[in-house]
């Protein structure tokens, strides 16, 4: 593929790294998308897992609008609570003020420096979102960006003796997975005990569209690995975060206002480094997330709910 590549719908795709990412230049997102467009947008996310647009002017019913074309619209979060925006509960705003509200201000501080680590959105569901679309409204003029990795990717990187270690093994994903959040007394404990949200899933799962083997564990909700001792359990995750951690499958994108990222959340973990809390000016986003599908081994076997219901259309 040249550099930059110009589409049948007319969209000018350009890759930003080796595995990860592509930017999309030429099509108006509040506006109605063709088909060829659509399928264009498509085709790039299956192969880049995640796709960057600039200049965008959407606001909340039109980023609701853009995502429905691509599939149905979630709530904005299963804890979302009286977080939404007033009339539009797909909505999930992230920011410091916002997270201080959901969860309590204590929590966001007594994390780690960079927060919440590599992750996929909401995994502990039975059905994770399949698509995320998080747009910017307002962003510093630097700090605040977002990484984002290539899972297919990093599965491939595996050795073979590795792949075939994992391709049964089934994890926990855990809302609230650290006991920090478990034994907080803020709003994020009495979340994770009263509505805990829990399912076993497969280690690789088929990703339903391209048929790739994707590795489907996360630092940030995925407890342990069932079946083996807790020891195993930890080595072996250590190596498979190591993996996903690797800067060669991983890209990096500086916001502006009026960026959209939408990327597939079967296929690519992202991680927001949390520089952007010490330096001047608000970073406000907005997210949406498509219903998902019950992830699948490749053994075929479906993942299984420990708790939490699944997670339908707003």
């Amino acid at each position: 593929m040249s550099t930059t590549e110009l589409s049948s719908a007319e969209l000018t795709i350009s890759p930003l790294s080796g595995f990860t990412g592509a930017l999309i230049e030429g099509v108006d997102l509040s506006a109605p998308l063709s088909a060829e467009q659509l399928a264009a947008i498509r085709a790039a996310l299956h192969r880049w897992k995640v796709v960057f647009f600039r200049a965008q002017d959407l606001d909340h019913a039109s980023q609701i609008a853009f995502g429905a074309q691509f599939g149905e619209v979630t709530p904005g979060h299963p804890y979302e609570g009286d977080s939404a925006p007033a009339g539009f509960p797909q909505i999930h705003t992230v920011s410091p003020a916002a997270y201080d509200h959901r969860y309590g201000t204590r929590y966001r501080k007594r994390q780690s420096p960079n927060g919440p680590g590599w992750h996929a959105d909401v995994t502990p569901l039975i059905n994770p979102p399949s698509h995320s679309i998080l747009r910017a409204e307002h962003v510093p003029e630097y700090g605040g960006d977002t990484q984002f990795t290539n899972v297919a990717a990093v599965y491939a990187g595996l050795s073979p003796a590795v792949q075939a270690l994992i391709g049964e093994l089934r994890a926990e994903h855990r809302f609230g997975a650290t006991t920090l959040a478990e034994r907080s007394a803020e709003k994020i404990g009495d979340l994770v005990r009263s509505n805990p949200l829990a399912t076993i899933h497969p280690v690789v799962r088929v990703h339903p569209e391209t048929g790739e083997r994707v590795l489907y564990v996360n630092p940030s909700f995925t407890r342990e690995i069932v079946n083996l001792s807790p020891r195993e359990s930890r080595h072996l995750l250590d190596l498979l975060f190591e993996e996903i951690a690797r800067p060669e499958y991983s890209v990096r994108f500086k916001w502006e206002p009026g960026s959209v990222a939408f990327w597939d959340n079967r296929a690519a973990l992202h991680l927001a480094p949390r520089d952007f809390e010490h330096v001047e000016g608000d970073r406000v986003l907005h997210r949406i997330t498509l219903v998902g599908d019950i992830p699948v081994g490749p053994d075929g076997v479906a993942s299984e709910s420990i708790s939490g219901d699944y997670f339908g259309a707003a």
